[in-house]
């Protein structure tokens, strides 16, 4: 049960942004630009970096969001995304992910566990300084994004096709767009 009222129909992320849509917006549009906007990664790729933080930080609505939109974009692979969380170093990934994952796995446990032999290491692997840059950000954004909805007790669905649809519609419409959907359908209620 949530720690204060938010909308009984509006799982995770979606209840508190709802609740507060004057930080829904610049929250929507970070992570519009980190995940859809242009990058050499793909956006697949992305996906899977937030999809294993919000796993290491055992927020379960993120992990599962994330991994419904990175399946999407792997044209429905969930194995793929259940190997990541479980052993990325043997799933069927890149070695310059693989980099970009023990990044953003340091800096969920803290910035400064992010080390010059991490970063050269991913380097050497074809990792770009904007590759880098948006793990590291996407890995802290992610933890953010993960202790708001853990944070206020948010509603997580356990059922994980209840994911799949919605994981399809962001991952064709964007996060901006499906957010505006239910942030003009519940009236906010403090």
């Amino acid at each position: 049960m949530p720690h204060i009222q938010l909308a009984d129909d509006l799982p995770g992320i979606r209840g508190a942004m709802a609740f507060r849509p004057e930080t829904a917006k610049p929250l929507n549009e970070l992570v519009e630009v980190l995940m859809r906007g242009p990058n050499s990664l793909m956006r697949a790729e992305r996906e899977l970096i937030a999809t294993y933080v919000s796993y290491l930080n055992d927020c379960y609505y993120c992990q599962m969001s994330h991994g419904a939109i990175a399946a999407a974009n792997l044209s429905g692979d969930e194995e793929l995304v259940k190997r990541v969380k479980a052993d990325f170093q043997h799933a069927d990934i890149s070695d310059k992910l693989k980099a970009l994952l023990v990044i953003a796995s340091k800096v969920q446990k803290g910035g400064k566990h992010v080390t010059a032999d991490d970063v050269t290491a991913a380097r050497n692997l074809g990792a770009t300084g904007l590759e880098i840059h948006d793990a590291v950000l996407i890995s802290a954004a992610f933890c953010m994004y993960n202790r708001y909805v853990d944070g206020l007790g948010t509603v997580q669905p356990r059922d994980e096709a209840s994911y799949r649809e919605r994981g399809k519609r962001v991952a064709r419409d964007g996060y901006v767009t499906v957010s505006q959907e239910y942030l003009a359908t519940h009236p906010v209620a403090r």
